[in-house]
């Protein structure tokens, strides 16, 4: 009984080693398909965009709807990055949407269209929509997704086809409408067109920059929740690097599979910092008379067609990009990434409780978006990764055989340190080359958060020692408690003192006060996220809950202001 005891059990950890050595090296393929990407396109400076030099007539004229709640680092350089663009004025429609008057940014949006005249330029107002405002308007005309309200208008009066929704955060290199119209529409350098894709979009990286100032209410940051009290907004030291965190994250691991499966193209893997599709796919996907895969019944009465479709769900980019991904437009391919193009997001002043609490959020609404790749995102990090690694090659019987490794724990221990170190440098490498930036275009007008380090006036290169290692030690140690927060330990979100619960189809519902058995177990701020997430306009949903007649006093006082 001992000895079949014995026999049953090796085979079970025979077993279990097979899957981990599967496992362990499908996860190293994957990084090397995702590092191979990043060096051959982020390494060197990209080629002119085509689609500007055509003929005026064939050139796609480009909507960009820029999003934008509260002030941001770098908020004037962000925007203004839109009116840089290498691309012919009379082409380009730009809307910058806020929720009201009233917000912090509404200032700088307004000065920004004033000092750009000779551009097709706006500031619409979510409280002055038509739509949810006005005597023919209704503010329950639209669900409580705040970005989707921010937005409805621009894109219900877009000029042309081509729609990019660019985020207020981010900063674009002056190349980047083009390269992204090229890769929309196929056009290829030697003058022939190969076959175009419904959806294309950017790399995003995060860029920790150093500020005196920090965090009130007033200008609440989009990158991270408001701060409960003044001693975390000005928090210094080791608890003050969560931008750091962010920083390592989307350079290394995010920035990793991002690539490689963009590059693969087995699923959709986006992130809404920059997406460019065609208006008429997504009224034509979201319309169930002419999308079979959708149903009346799997949609909100009235129905919603283009991104109003959206506004009763939280996740609404990754929605956004399931939708157009999975519906039949014959001749298109699905989903681009503009290889080496980047939507550079600068941040500031983010602690590591926010840094937590960002990762919290967008790993809770993504665990009903993508389930499975949720469940198994620990076991791509390194620490966990290299531990199946290790294991696998400390039990295996072949392994000894032909390579000698004896089945012992400091064999494991060894080989675990060992992989964990070779990933450590692959993932130093990478950084540094990413953050070089040599793919960005640069003139007088880049600021110096886009400039990279290897060009003057740029960012300096991290200290190996006192900077880039704790940051990354950092960054992979709270991984795994932050999934085991995120994800076994609540669903309850809250919108601006409102709380919510996600539905499986990714829609929300309202959760009483008195209900919220979440509210000490997870619960989490629904303020701002750069993947995935709606709360960082949160203006607008906290708006939804006034009374029409309210709103619309609202709206006509303020109409006077509004800028066309």
């Amino acid at each position: 009984m001992t000895v079949i005891g014995h026999v049953q059990m090796s085979d079970i950890l025979q077993g279990a080693a097979l899957v981990s050595l599967i496992w362990s090296s499908t996860v190293f393929l994957v990084q090397s398909i995702g590092l191979y990407k990043l060096f051959r396109h982020q390494s060197r400076p990209l080629p002119p965009p085509v689609s500007p030099r055509l003929p005026r007539d064939q050139i796609p004229h480009i909507t960009i709807i820029r999003p934008t709640k509260g002030k941001e680092p770098g908020l004037k350089e962000c925007l203004e990055s839109t009116f840089r663009q290498d691309y012919p004025i009379d082409k380009l429609t730009i809307r910058f949407c806020v929720a009201s008057v009233s917000d912090p940014a509404y200032e700088t949006l307004s000065r920004l269209v004033k000092e750009f005249p000779q551009f097709n330029a706006a500031v619409l107002v979510e409280e002055e929509d038509p739509l949810l405002h006005g005597l023919d308007g209704n503010v329950r005309n639209l669900g409580p997704n705040p970005k989707i309200r921010n937005i409805s208008r621009a894109y219900r009066e877009a000029d042309g086809d081509v729609i990019w929704i660019l985020d207020c955060n981010v900063w674009v290199g002056k190349g980047a409408a083009g390269r992204m119209v090229d890769k929309l529409f196929g056009f290829q350098p030697n003058g022939e067109t190969v076959a175009p894709y419904k959806f294309v979009h950017q790399l995003p990286l995060v860029v920790d920059i150093e500020s005196s100032t920090t965090t009130s209410d007033e200008t609440e940051n989009l990158l991270s929740p408001a701060p409960d009290s003044a001693a975390e907004a000005t928090e210094t030291g080791l608890m003050g690097r969560g931008g750091r965190l962010e920083q390592m994250f989307m350079a290394t691991s995010h920035a990793k599979f991002y690539s490689a499966i963009n590059t693969v193209g087995i699923a959709p893997c986006i992130v809404g910092k920059s997406n460019m599709f065609r208006k008429s796919h997504l009224d034509r996907f979201t319309d169930p008379s002419q999308n079979p895969i959708l149903t009346r019944s799997s949609s909100e009465s009235p129905q919603r067609i283009g991104i109003d479709h959206f506004s009763s769900y939280i996740c609404e980019d990754h929605l956004i990009g399931d939708l157009i991904w999975r519906s039949s437009a014959p001749g298109y391919r699905n989903h681009g990434l503009v290889f080496g193009d980047v939507a550079i997001q600068p941040m500031s002043g983010m602690s590591v409780f926010s840094y937590w609490a960002r990762r919290v959020r967008w790993l809770r609404v993504r665990k009903w978006t993508v389930l499975l790749a949720t469940l198994v995102e620990p076991g791509v990090e390194s620490l966990l990764c290299a531990l199946h690694f290790s294991f696998a090659m400390a039990t295996l019987p072949f392994v000894e055989k032909y390579i000698g490794i004896p089945p012992t724990y400091k064999s494991m221990a060894l080989l675990w340190l060992m992989a964990v170190t070779i990933w450590m440098s692959l993932d130093r490498w990478v950084t540094c080359m990413l953050y070089e930036l040599r793919s960005v275009e640069v003139d007088e007008h880049t600021p110096s958060f886009a400039r990279g380090t290897a060009r003057r006036g740029g960012a300096q290169q991290p200290s190996f020692w006192t900077e880039w290692l704790p940051a990354w030690l950092g960054r992979e140690f709270l991984a795994l408690p932050i999934w085991t927060w995120a994800v076994l330990c609540g669903t309850t979100v809250s919108w601006r003192g409102k709380s919510f619960r996600v539905r499986m189809d990714m829609s929300v519902v309202e959760v009483p006060s008195s209900d919220d058995d979440d509210d000490t177990k997870g619960r989490v701020q629904i303020n701002g996220n750069g993947i995935a997430c709606v709360g960082k306009y949160a203006g607008g949903a906290a708006s939804s809950s006034s009374e029409p007649g309210e709103r619309n006093n609202i709206s006509r006082s303020r109409s006077k202001d509004r800028i066309d």
